[in-house]
């Protein structure tokens, strides 16, 4: 990351570009302000590097030029200015950042120069990414991901999962990897829609299954205490009338009680198959397996799906937790998904938590259960057993030292 150097602003106020370009300049940036679109876009060129831009304009308004673009596939972080309400300016960032387009503040108008400055300064240019997401996708053939099913080219790196009253360590989530022998290790991303494509991964699924039920004694405590296993599971498997006859008996394998695994379904995934799944899931849930809806708020059923199913556990996205306290919506939806999980009878994790502010949140709002880097990223099941000992042999300290969170004598 570089300073920035070159600024292009748009804004339908000759003053408000001015203004904009004297305290650029002032700072030593290089700074092109326009009032209309069609300048605005011959001005832009892969140079650029930040973009100050009004979403209140005649003709061609800033959603409408947003959109240009993602079409683009523009790099430059961009600010937005508006002095329309924060609600909209909010829905802008998340329509912008649903194109890829990079939003790196916003400007609530009228905004004295102070502010103006504060944004200029901390800006720097962001790396240039792929357009596909953070990691370039591997084109797997379909020969290929066969041979490593066949293989068993796949390992699992698991998540410890913390319990907010406690600070004990009261599950893993298991996340399957490809150890590919030429690529190394590759992604889910990049394999488990294709797996799902070829009609794979019923196999993989019970490749995983099998797997973290053999390693999950691993992680038991000094006392035999065990986590809970938290295994992701495909809703295409889940048509499977014969699915949960399967688990039960890959659970009498390993020895392990139902209720010391979690299976995790998205939510948009169930929203798909619900019909054909209830059945699948009604009889999990009789023989004590528990349920989760994963990435819950990002798919389509909310409400309206969340009375049907038989869960034990919701787990709030880590994108709402991520950016709650930046956003008064994703506030609101981590708020309120607690208060609805507890009212239907359900545990609540809180995912992606990676700052000492947001795990304060998230307790003082009722979660149940943490995970996220502020603990640990996945690893290796001997690199968490590692992990386990000395986080169990600490945690007390940590919990009243470094990580400030824990009440240990909690009231009621």
């Amino acid at each position: 990351m570089s300073p920035i150097e070159r600024i292009l602003v748009i804004d339908d106020e000759i003053d408000v570009g001015e203004f904009i370009t004297a305290a650029a300049e002032k700072l030593g940036l290089h700074c092109t302000a326009t009032t209309m679109a069609t300048v605005f876009l011959e001005e832009l060129t892969p140079e650029t590097d930040l973009v100050l831009m009004d979403l209140m304009m005649p003709g061609m308004d800033g959603i409408e030029l947003l959109r240009l673009l993602g079409i683009q596939q523009c790099n430059a972080g961009i600010v937005l200015m508006s002095g329309t309400g924060k609600r909209i300016m909010e829905t802008a960032e998340q329509f912008a950042q649903s194109i890829g387009l990079t939003i790196v503040g916003q400007l609530q108008k009228p905004f004295r120069v102070a502010d103006l400055e504060a944004v200029l300064r901390t800006q720097k240019v962001p790396v240039k990414k792929p357009r596909s997401g953070q990691r370039t996708a591997i084109p797997s053939q379909d020969a290929e991901l066969c041979r490593a099913i066949e293989r068993n080219e796949f390992v699992l790196h698991y998540q410890p999962q913390i319990d907010l009253a406690t600070g004990k360590v009261v599950g893993v989530e298991a996340l399957v990897r490809w150890q590919h022998p030429e690529r190394g290790l590759v992604f889910p991303d990049d394999f488990i829609a294709h797996a799902e494509s070829l009609g794979l991964i019923d196999q993989l699924g019970w490749i995983v299954a099998n797997r973290g039920m053999e390693e999950v004694s691993l992680f038991a405590d000094k006392d035999g205490f065990v986590p809970v296993l938290s295994i992701n599971v495909s809703a295409y498997s889940l048509r499977d009338l014969k699915f949960p006859d399967i688990y039960l008996s890959l659970l009498k394998k390993h020895k392990m009680a139902a209720g010391n695994t979690i299976l995790e379904i998205t939510e948009s995934g169930l929203i798909q198959e619900l019909s054909s799944t209830l059945d699948v899931l009604t009889r999990l849930r009789l023989k004590q397996v528990q349920l989760s809806i994963d990435d819950f708020g990002t798919g389509y059923s909310m409400m309206q799906q969340l009375r049907h199913i038989p869960a034990t556990e919701l787990k709030i996205d880590k994108s709402f937790v991520q950016k709650m306290h930046g956003n008064d919506g994703d506030r609101v939806m981590v708020q309120k998904t607690i208060e609805i999980g507890h009212e239907l009878g359900m545990k609540v994790i809180g995912e992606g938590v990676e700052t000492q502010e947001q795990l304060e949140f998230l307790r003082e709002n009722g979660c149940d259960i943490v995970q996220g880097y502020l603990f640990s990223r996945p690893l290796p099941a001997k690199a968490l057993q590692a992990w386990l000992q000395t986080y169990r042999a600490e945690h007390v300290s940590q919990a009243q030292g470094k990580f400030g969170w824990l009440d240990l004598n909690p009231v009621g």
